[in-house]
């Protein structure tokens, strides 16, 4: 009955270890990338309010005019570029938008790359094209990720035809330069590979106020798919909304392409949407104070403890913590939610090699963040010791 692409999936190890648990209240979640903190009541009541003017029909399948608007003078404001509303789409979430790359650009005969440690739904959005994938991993060296653009070459076969990269990164926390961006887009460029640029941590950075974005390199004619979301920049995660940005002159195959997958995002959501735009900067400014102070108590516990390897995160709000000598990152993810009520990620579910790895969200309150990573520590110790 099954296409053998869709037969060969397999569940991603962060709902693997999450729904054992789900919802229980005596376990400290880190599992998911999403804080302890709801949807601020201001941008909840613009939802109340559009659902009480009825706005609860279809819209333009590419997003309301007013929001595509809205999203490029927010680009134009943190970038200082120009997008043609006519290049954003917002068909519902940023996931969504991945799956929409990969099928606008891939096909069983087409091969594509993923820079990895990568989030695990990515190669399986390039899987149910039928293409084939390569990953090329992140380099960690004196406490820092960066990316080798020689290997990119070396990888790079004559049916590539999409390259995936997340920065800042889910999990490691890297965050490309512009000066890389530029040099990847010349490669990219002269090989006719589509860039996915998945951007959605943008605004999670902790050096500045914004990411490097493909968005400041790119021509508008450049085969480069920017996709962003409003769910971890506003807190927004359950409203599943984000949006996309794609070469021009391609109007009329995304609003095609838009009304295959989901029609368009609700319309009461763009209307929320559109008040975080326009309201959101005092809240992304709150969170990342509430995530940079996280990460400093992830670094001062796990960065200096003798069993684990840590680098810094420079944006998103993950740490990506290697335990020394660990086999299996399922096995010790499985006892640590058993044994110590903490739910984290095992390392195995973000691409090959990271066995050895866990993934935790520091988006916490101080007090929870605290009492999780002293259980964390206390397992790592007792787990060595077996």
């Amino acid at each position: 009955m099954l296409r053998k692409n869709i037969r060969d999936l397999r569940q991603n190890g962060i709902t693997k270890i999450a729904f054992k648990r789900l919802n229980d209240p005596k376990v400290i979640p880190l599992w998911f990338g999403e804080g302890d903190l709801g949807t601020p009541e201001y941008i909840r009541q613009a939802a109340k309010d559009a659902l009480d003017r009825n706005d609860t029909y279809y819209g333009h399948t590419r997003g309301k005019p007013e929001l595509r608007k809205a999203i490029s003078q927010y680009l134009h404001n943190l970038y200082n570029v120009s997008i043609d509303d006519a290049r954003i789409t917002i068909p519902g979430s940023a996931m969504l938008s991945v799956t929409m790359a990969c099928q606008m650009t891939l096909d069983p005969n087409s091969h594509a790359i993923v820079i990895t440690p990568h989030w695990p739904n990515i190669d399986r959005a390039i899987s149910v094209t039928g293409a084939s994938l390569d990953y090329l991993r992140l380099t960690q060296k004196d406490g820092k990720w960066s990316l080798a653009l020689e290997a990119v070459k070396k990888i790079i076969r004559p049916n590539t035809r999409a390259l995936y990269i997340n920065s800042p990164s889910n999990p490691t926390g890297w965050v490309m330069t512009k000066h890389q961006q530029k040099e990847l887009l010349e490669i990219c460029r002269a090989r006719n590979i589509t860039i996915i640029a998945d951007e959605v941590y943008h605004r999670m950075v902790y050096d500045a106020n914004v990411a490097p974005s493909f968005l400041e390199v790119a021509r508008p004619t450049d085969s480069v798919i920017s996709i962003n979301s409003f769910s971890k920049t506003y807190a927004m995660t359950g409203w599943r909304i984000g949006w996309m940005v794609t070469p021009e002159s391609l109007e009329e195959q995304m609003a095609t392409i838009s009304e295959c997958f989901n029609t368009s995002a609700p319309s009461f959501i763009q209307s929320a949407a559109i008040t975080a735009l326009e309201k959101g900067e005092e809240t992304i400014s709150s969170l990342k104070k509430r995530y940079h102070s996280g990460r400093e108590i992830v670094m001062q516990v796990l960065g200096n403890h003798p069993l684990i390897e840590l680098s810094s995160p420079q944006g998103a709000f993950y740490a990506f913590p290697r335990i020394k000598g660990l086999r299996s990152s399922l096995e010790f993810t499985e006892s640590l939610l058993e044994k110590e009520n903490v739910g984290v990620a095992p390392g195995y579910t973000f691409g090959p090699t990271n066995d050895d790895y866990f993934r935790l969200c520091f988006a916490q309150s101080q007090e929870r963040l605290k009492k999780a990573l002293q259980r964390i520590v206390r397992h790592v110790e007792n787990y060595s010791q077996i």
